[in-house]
């Protein structure tokens, strides 16, 4: 089985000002954690190569996606919403991770691989088919998801989301779709305020309570994700990965452990390996304590690998 990890330069350059929670460093702590524990040896490393329009179209309007181009600066930050800025850079970087998306997808389906993990930012679960929002400019997963649809002949997909803030922007983009199945947890009460009423069938929220623990989560996924997830028998995975449920994570209120996110990363390939020939692409998602990040997307992605 060939495990494939992507990642772009430019993942580096997009940045938001001193001080911003979704940095730069993120996307390298994960990468040096990975080369120091001797994990990327065992992966196949690829560079995300520029998503089209075209492809971000699919997911997103074309209105939206001219506008942002637009809005890219020369010099400085222009600010989308009170969270989220754009540098000169900031529009190529998420062009590049929606393409890893893509790209992913393609390995998946076209050249052997049964599992990648993307770490490429900017993030966006929260990114609408019309708007950035909450650090994210495209849904990466999203433009992935309607690849291999619209692209790659599939008829199922389900996306799984275990950030710790709900992915409206995904929710917005696929709610009422019977393609898509969107199973998801994250803190109730929290950015971005919505999520508790899902606005279409095919959309298994289940929000958590603050300060609970992994073991709130582990009974959603059980009595929850898997039956909706067996009902829907997707073709393929696609997971919006984010490690801020992390208790040593300061954006929220759950009390999440390393262990934690190693467990439900093996639950999401035990149910690929039993329902979809073991198809799972993961992108990266929320995550702002270094340390705590660094190492639970090791878990996550030694998961993916199938170390543990």
């Amino acid at each position: 089985m060939k495990t494939a990890y992507i990642t772009h330069p430019s993942s580096q350059r997009h940045e938001m000002g001193a001080h911003h929670p979704e940095c730069p460093d993120r996307v390298a702590a994960i990468a040096d954690r990975l080369l120091m524990r001797g994990v990327l040896d065992l992966m196949d490393a690829f560079e995300a190569p520029r998503a089209t329009l075209e492809q971000v179209g699919r997911a997103h309007d074309t209105r939206y996606l001219l506008e942002l181009q637009a809005l890219s600066p020369t010099e400085g930050y222009v600010s989308v919403d009170p969270d989220t800025s754009m540098n000169p850079h900031t529009f190529e970087a998420a062009l590049h991770a929606a393409g890893a998306s893509v790209l992913a997808a393609e390995l998946v389906l076209r050249q052997g691989y049964r599992r990648v993990f993307c770490n490429v930012r900017p993030p966006g679960h929260h990114a609408g088919r019309a708007g950035a929002s909450g650090f994210c400019f495209f849904n990466n997963a999203a433009v992935g998801i309607r690849h291999a649809l619209d692209v790659l002949g599939l008829e199922r997909v389900a996306l799984i989301d275990f950030d710790v803030h709900h992915g409206n922007g995904s929710e917005d983009i696929f709610a009422g779709d019977e393609q898509v199945l969107m199973v998801s947890t994250f803190q109730s009460r929290l950015y971005p305020f919505v999520g508790e009423e899902p606005t279409g069938a095919n959309l298994c929220n289940v929000p958590l309570k603050p300060y609970s623990d992994g073991e709130a989560m582990r009974t959603a996924v059980r009595e929850q994700w898997l039956p909706a997830l067996q009902a829907f028998s997707p073709q393929m995975l696609f997971v919006s990965a984010g490690f801020d449920a992390h208790r040593e994570d300061d954006m929220s209120h759950l009390m999440w452990r390393d262990e934690d996110y190693a467990w439900v990363s093996r639950e999401i390939v035990a149910f690929a390996d039993h329902c979809c020939e073991g198809r799972v692409v993961s992108t990266l998602e929320g995550g702002y304590h270094l340390g705590a990040l660094a190492r639970s997307a090791e878990l996550h992605v030694r998961a993916l690998i199938g170390l543990d």
